[in-house]
């Protein structure tokens, strides 16, 4: 079964911030140790001109990849950002969101084209939705997250190309009994596909068990989230910043499916949602 982690920043003391290409190779490693097939290292937002030098990293460390071994194969990257919102920035920093804008893309992008593959931006912001068609256009998957966005807002952004939410419940408004947000959206449109952090710390087990019982199971995708401290530190609360927020996941995609799969979510359902919804989602069939 081909596995595949749609959004990790890092594992084992590694990240994307990495000045060196085998630090990128380290972490495809340490996933592949774990069982993961594939992964999409994601940037963190910062200056375009320090994102371009992560993205570059990255590039190389493709470059560097040899077919089989026990390495997990980089099959590109995710940018998560930098056209965000700050009342949303969970625990990114808000200081390096910048407003949608067609320029500072492609400035951001350039020579990039064939690597990115994934862009998180949040549709409620000025300019986002054309942004939006601009980034699908470019063969790019638009995901909507780190949002504020009412269910228009996120239907809008749907219908300007965006594909997938980016990790739902977490950093964007939730679910209000007369608002029903992105989250809502994400849950009832059958077509958007839906990351889900499925660790024991971002997402109540009764709220992952609501998302399986009420989603399209060929539209959820589980995803680590993984960061640098994954691995590396005893995560009894959660791996956190400065500030008491959630950092990251602590979990792979393969550690997280055997959770709920022990939690009596169907097998068969959850480990599609490590292998053939991401394989499908990457490949837009």
């Amino acid at each position: 079964m081909n596995t595949i982690d749609i959004h990790t920043h890092g594992i084992g003391g590694f990240d994307t911030t990495a000045v060196s290409e085998n630090d990128i190779l380290r972490i495809a490693e340490i996933h592949g140790s774990h069982g993961v097939s594939e992964i999409i290292p994601a940037v963190y937002p910062s200056t375009i001109g320090l994102m371009r030098e992560n993205m570059q990293t990255i590039k190389d460390a493709m470059a560097l990849q040899k077919p089989g071994g026990t390495k997990a194969r980089i099959a590109g990257m995710h940018l998560e950002g930098p056209f965000l919102n700050p009342a949303r920035c969970g625990a990114l920093n808000a200081d390096s969101f910048i407003v949608p804008d067609g320029s500072r893309l492609i400035e951001l992008l350039e020579g990039f084209e064939d690597v990115v593959r994934i862009m998180t931006i949040s549709p409620e912001l000025d300019g986002a939705p054309a942004l939006i068609k601009t980034i699908s256009s470019m063969g790019i998957i638009a995901s909507m997250g780190h949002s504020d966005a009412t269910y228009s807002e996120a239907e809008e952004g749907f219908n300007s190309g965006a594909q997938s939410i980016t990790h739902i419940f977490n950093a964007m408004r939730g679910i209000h009994h007369r608002e029903p947000g992105i989250a809502g959206f994400g849950l009832m449109n059958r077509d958007v596909y839906i990351e889900v952090i499925a660790d024991p710390f971002h997402l109540d087990l009764k709220l992952i068990d609501l998302i399986f019982s009420v989603k399209d199971p060929e539209r959820i995708i589980i995803i680590s989230d993984s960061v640098k401290d994954t691995k590396t530190e005893a995560v009894s609360n959660g791996i956190m910043n400065g500030e008491g927020r959630l950092m990251g996941g602590s979990l792979t995609v393969t550690e997280s499916a055997e959770r709920l799969i022990k939690a009596g979510i169907d097998k068969d359902v959850v480990m599609k949602a490590i292998s053939e919804n991401p394989e499908r989602y990457l490949h837009g069939a």
